[in-house]
């Protein structure tokens, strides 16, 4: 590892344009798989609740009218449904639908009570269901959601629904758990919180829901236990990845592409990633946020926020979780070869993994901005065996052309270089 984490700070984190445009394939193709389901199973709701559950997914305005918003990225339904092609093919993959929805359901059930208990206003570039139809809906609609995607489970004929529901219902608990560790790190003083903690936290507030998504997959696939265990520990160490990157991005990504207000967690005081490993950084600049950590933000102090974000970076913050996402996605690909040692058999799974922590590439899919230019030639040559599907297989033509990450990133690997070798 010590000898990967110096490679990592000599080459660009790197997913090419078509290792965009076939992440946005997936995600296009999963969404027209699960959105009829997706749909169907919220119109079960009982009346009142339907038309709170409807607002989220981007299906109506406040006032009930129809609208054609943004439903997210449909990271984690993807992952279901591709991880069920790789290891079981078409069949596999249409058989995990449902379990796609399930999953779909939970993410949206923990985004509803997340925005309840930081009061955050914005998602998906819209007020929060807290804001619009106050607390107590948007806390029933979540719990409403998470019940609806334990009972698809429950009601699918399939041999592995039973397994999937267990394993589901699990990582709820988990999820739950780690978002009363976060909470409780809120209300401890700045230097007392670990890294090791706040990462065993992010593991369970992210990596599970990933993780599990992968494994459901696997088990509609009918893959061996063991298989089913490494495609978990797949997601779960790209979900540490993505939430690192997440973490980067809501301290300096730009509002207008993230649709949440710049250092919202700064200014709540929020124990992430890179404000964890800047205060232990044991430098000046740590002991300067360690003091504004202590004081709480004051309302629309944007000075006071622009000298945290200040203070985060030059204590090495930043630099520190760009690492870390590598190292993060160095393991992924490490459990990835457990469960699918050939390479070209993981077909989507690794741009969807490359999309995690080429973060803009998962934006630019969920509303469509990606550009569709042709296939380049040459060095970019196309990569024609590619499906929708992300069964992958066939033969590249030619190496993948590099683009950066994230701007100003030490951390350095092309994660398909790691995975083939």
């Amino acid at each position: 590892m010590a000898e990967f984490m110096t490679q990592t700070q000599r080459r660009p984190l790197t997913a090419s344009p078509l290792e965009g445009h076939e992440a946005t394939a997936i995600l296009e193709s999963t969404r027209t798989s699960v959105d009829p389901g997706l749909r169907a199973a919220v119109e079960s709701l009982p009346g009142a609740l339907r038309g709170v559950a409807r607002y989220p997914f981007g299906w109506e305005h406040a006032d009930g009218s129809p609208a054609a918003g943004n439903a997210g990225k449909a990271i984690r339904p993807a992952l279901v449904l591709t991880a069920a092609a790789v290891l079981g093919g078409p069949a596999a993959r249409t058989a995990a639908v449902r379990a796609a929805v399930a999953v779909e359901l939970v993410h949206n059930f923990t985004l509803l009570h997340d925005d309840v208990m930081d009061r955050d206003t914005t998602r998906r570039h819209r007020p929060t269901v807290w804001t619009v139809f106050g607390d107590a809906d948007a806390i029933l609609a979540g719990d409403a959601l998470q019940a609806l995607a334990l009972a698809l489970l429950a009601e699918d004929p399939h041999p592995a629904s039973s397994a999937a529901g267990a394993r589901l219902a699990i990582c709820v608990m988990e999820l739950c758990a780690g978002r009363r560790t976060d909470t409780a790190m809120e209300r401890r003083a700045p230097g007392e919180v670990t890294l090791d903690e706040v990462l065993a936290m992010a593991e369970a507030r992210t990596g599970a829901l990933l993780g599990c998504a992968c494994a459901l997959g696997a088990l509609y696939a009918g893959a061996a236990e063991e298989d089913v265990e490494a495609m978990d520990a797949f997601g779960r160490q790209a979900g540490l990845a993505f939430q690192l990157i997440d973490d980067v991005i809501g301290i300096w990504g730009d509002p207008v592409r993230t649709g949440t207000p710049a250092g919202a967690d700064l200014a709540a005081r929020k124990k992430s990633l890179p404000v964890v490993a800047a205060l232990a950084s044991g430098t000046p600049a740590a002991a300067e946020l360690a003091e504004l950590y202590e004081v709480p933000c004051r309302e629309g102090d944007t000075e006071g926020v622009a000298r945290t974000v200040l203070a985060v970076e030059r204590a090495g913050g930043r630099d520190w979780a760009q690492i870390q996402a590598a190292d993060r996605m160095a393991r992924a690909m490490q459990e990835l070869a457990r469960a699918v040692p050939d390479p070209e058999s993981a077909g989507g799974l690794l741009a969807l993994a490359e999309c995690v922590t080429r973060r803009s590439s998962c934006d630019e899919a969920a509303d469509g901005s990606l550009p569709r230019t042709p296939e380049p030639t040459g060095a970019c040559g196309p990569d024609p065996a590619r499906t929708t599907d992300g069964s992958g297989g066939g033969s590249r033509t030619s190496p993948r052309c590099a683009g950066p990450v994230l701007p100003n990133s030490p951390a350095r690997v092309n994660l398909r270089t790691i995975r083939d070798g």
